[in-house]
């Protein structure tokens, strides 16, 4: 009879990032790297991960070693279409 009414564990909601103007990122889109000279990248999820992937040399950066210490922000900022 014990175990019969066990707490299922919940999954951690996806992180919401924001670059340093405070925009929203979500996955797919495209964004300058202020760090580790990556350039534009793309972001990806895998799994329950956040990555920045550089279009110039494909190198990959968890979301976690962009974080702004001041702001919390990304150290990113968002390319939009109007900056193409």
């Amino acid at each position: 009879m014990f175990g019969l009414f066990k707490k299922k564990p919940k999954e951690k909601p996806l992180p919401k990032l924001l670059d340093l103007n405070n925009n929203p990122i979500v996955e797919g889109a495209t964004v300058k790297s202020l760090r580790y000279e990556l350039g534009e990248c793309t972001v990806e999820l895998e799994g329950q991960e956040y990555f920045y992937v550089s279009k110039k040399s494909g190198e990959r950066v968890s979301y976690t070693r962009m974080v702004d210490a001041i702001t919390e922000n990304q150290k990113v900022m968002l390319v939009t279409e109007a900056d193409k």
